[in-house]
């Protein structure tokens, strides 16, 4: 008890937190005038809201340290579940990504498997860099050869469910991680190259001969390319639909609660479109920016920080929420493919609300730690 009453709360995080709150609940109840009412989702954010609130008040009990200590049994867990997972899962829509459980709903497992990772990367480069100040390339070779592997086993166990866009996260988390620690320019440069021959290999196979592409990469695999480029021709009816949605809401919307028409998902996947076509341009502008200033704020919390393990962990998880607010409001326009990424702290869902919950958790332990070191 003493600990939470000496704890220093970062006041402006909490507030653009409780903003976005507001907003994601005023969507999701927008939302439900195109869904099924019997869903109740608004009902259902609310309990996860309170679940998660809890969970913060968990971590910062427990505080960093311990979770760090633990990371890597966190890390095997993960794994674990991620295979348990493609063993059992009942498959909705065709994919293994969500365990059922009676009375709570559906958990995804790669939602946690993000911040696991953020963390267990984070430990493994703080120990690197406590160990070689100025490593050499073989040193750092093998350094980056032990990340790939830890990396690569949660994303190819993700990859299968299918879950492209999770897995696209976790390697993104791990390059911004890397680079924030000083790893040499030249590693960046072969894995652009690398990843730009692969990519030109696949969708040169792809445009030639489709028939050939799905013999050697299977069906799925295909199915999730011709999704991914979908939307450079602007085509599909959530998309359109989404777009025609936002256009028509003007200046200040069509009101809240009226939605004008049907598009899939407009809880999650197209939560921007919801709000938007509710409050308009001007509602869009708040959102964005509350977003912005959310960002800069971790950014300042980061460069406080004497830790670096502290620093790292806060700069993977800034990496994963610019990117999910880019690609969740790109694709609402067409801008981005469509690979179902969240909105964070606004769209609907347990697990991914749960995820964001525990960064903000361990941001909160960090910059009360910033602090103590001021004082």
């Amino acid at each position: 008890m003493y600990k939470i009453l000496k704890f220093k709360l970062d006041k402006k995080l909490l507030l653009y937190l409780f903003l976005l709150i507001i907003i994601s609940l005023l969507s999701i109840y927008s939302s439900e005038t195109l869904l099924d009412s019997e869903n109740h989702f608004f009902i259902k954010q609310v309990i996860w809201y309170f679940v998660s609130t809890f969970l913060i008040f968990l971590i910062i009990i427990i505080g960093n340290n311990f979770i760090y200590k633990y990371s890597f049994y966190l890390y095997i867990l993960g794994n674990i579940v991620l295979l348990l997972l493609l063993i059992f899962a009942h498959p909705i829509n065709e994919a293994k990504c969500w365990f059922s459980i009676p009375f709570i709903g559906s958990i995804q497992p790669s939602e946690f498997m993000k911040i696991v990772l953020i963390i267990v990367i984070a430990k493994m480069i703080n120990d690197f860099k406590s160990k070689y100040s100025y490593p050499s390339i073989k040193e750092e070779f093998f350094f980056l050869i032990k990340i790939g592997l830890i990396v690569f086993i949660p994303s190819f166990l993700t990859f299968l469910e299918p879950d492209t866009g999770v897995v696209i996260i976790y390697l993104l988390i791990t390059i911004i991680m890397l680079f924030t620690a000083g790893i040499r320019i030249r590693w960046f440069t072969i894995l652009v190259i690398l990843f730009a021959a692969v990519i030109t290999f696949i969708l040169s196979i792809y445009f030639i001969d489709k028939d050939m592409f799905v013999n050697i990469f299977g069906s799925s695999f295909f199915l999730r390319i011709d999704r991914l480029l979908d939307w450079s021709s602007k085509a599909g009816y959530q998309l359109k639909n989404g777009i025609t949605a936002i256009g028509s809401a003007g200046f200040l919307g069509h009101g809240f609660n009226k939605t004008p028409l049907y598009y899939p998902e407009p809880q999650t996947d197209f939560i921007f479109a919801t709000f938007s076509s509710n409050f308009g341009f001007l509602g869009s502008c708040i959102l964005i920016f509350i977003f912005l200033l959310l960002n800069i704020r971790l950014i300042k919390i980061a460069e406080d920080s004497k830790n670096n393990i502290n620093k790292y962990v806060v700069f993977g998880a800034l990496g994963m929420l610019i990117y999910q607010q880019l690609q969740n409001i790109g694709m609402t326009f067409g801008l981005m493919p469509i690979t179902g990424i969240t909105l964070p702290f606004v769209s609907y869902g347990g697990s991914s609300l749960l995820s964001y919950m525990i960064i903000i958790g361990l941001i909160l332990n960090i910059h009360n730690e910033n602090k103590k070191n001021i004082h």
